[in-house]
């Protein structure tokens, strides 16, 4: 297969994905021709198509990223929440929080399918930081980014994105996501909106159960004697003729 023919592949399932469920997750995995500290990072491509900044995650296992990367980009699309610089996210690693920073695309974190796709004068990236155990970012001291190596495109100021740290989102805004992922499934062109059902017929007018009868069983071709048959009486043989009276020799 073609370079040329890969892409073509590439960029069309990735449409198919964006057309169902708003946006799609690019993973960027190292290989073996990669220097040994390249660090795996995943980004989103479809948000700009909103007039959102894509959202990129780095050093992370795959699984991860995308699982966040979904959660965010449905709180953006379905909830209206709106990111900038700072932005301070709860709820999504247990105990600790989710910094969200931006900066300019770098060579290190670089979504090129979002830039191909729309291009470079419409892409803005904000990128999902998340700390070390020790409850550290990548830009303090003390982060251990030895195990945990994450590169970033910006740094945080310490008070932005307070004000938006009690957002709840809008309501009914996650049975909307919950019917956006149910009618991508079923392959509706529309996933947001549910289609339309005419109302159900009124029930037909209760009647009292009919008597449940036992269950009926076939007789049998025929039926047995009620009694023993009557023994056969055997043939009637006559008895022998007596000899005459006058004896042998009369005529």
């Amino acid at each position: 297969m073609s370079a040329v023919s890969y892409l073509d592949d590439f960029f069309d399932e990735q449409s198919e994905i964006i057309e169902k469920f708003g946006w799609a997750v690019v993973h960027v995995v190292p290989t073996e021709d990669d220097p040994p500290d390249t660090v795996a990072f995943a980004y989103t491509v479809g948000l700009t198509g909103y007039g959102f900044p894509e959202l990129t995650i780095a050093g992370l296992p795959p699984e991860t990223g995308h699982v966040l990367l979904n959660e965010v980009a449905g709180r953006v699309c379905d909830e209206g929440l709106l990111l900038r610089h700072g932005h301070r996210l709860r709820g999504l690693l247990d105990g600790q929080e989710v910094r969200v920073v931006a900066g300019e695309i770098t060579e290190t974190l670089f979504p090129g399918a979002a830039l191909m796709r729309y291009g470079d004068d419409r892409v803005r990236l904000l990128q999902l930081t998340w700390p070390d155990p020790a409850d550290r970012f990548p830009w303090q001291s003390g982060y251990d980014a030895l195990d945990y190596p994450q590169p970033t495109i910006g740094v945080p100021l310490t008070r932005a994105g307070r004000r938006c740290g009690v957002f709840r989102g809008v309501p009914g805004a996650h049975e909307r996501r919950a019917q956006r992922h149910r009618a991508a499934r079923a392959g509706r062109s529309h996933p947001s909106r549910p289609p339309s059902t005419p109302p159900p017929a009124p029930p037909p007018p209760s009647t009292p159960p009919a008597p449940t009868s036992p269950p009926s069983t076939a007789l049998p071709s025929t039926p047995p004697p009620s009694t023993p048959p009557a023994p056969t009486p055997p043939p009637f043989t006559p008895p022998p003729a007596p000899p005459s009276a006058g004896g042998e020799g009369s005529n």
